[in-house]
């Protein structure tokens, strides 16, 4: 299970920070279609903030195999 959470979680937090840094500096034109905040239409025009909590939401998933180890 913590391999699957740690997996799911770089998953996330790459897709928040390419989401983030397509969306601030609008580099990486190629990548649109790989991010998938890009694909969900109701985020138009807040991919950034989507972005964002998707980042948070992969550390939150790479934290929480550690925390477990540590009780």
């Amino acid at each position: 299970m913590q391999a699957v959470l740690k997996v799911f979680g770089w998953l996330l937090f790459l897709q928040g920070l390419a989401g983030l840094v397509n969306g601030l500096l609008g580099w990486w034109r190629w990548a649109h279609d790989l991010i998938v905040v890009n694909h969900v239409p109701f985020l138009e025009g807040y991919e950034v903030f989507a972005a964002i909590v998707i980042g948070v939401l992969g550390l939150v998933l790479l934290v929480i195999p550690e925390s477990e180890k540590s009780e």
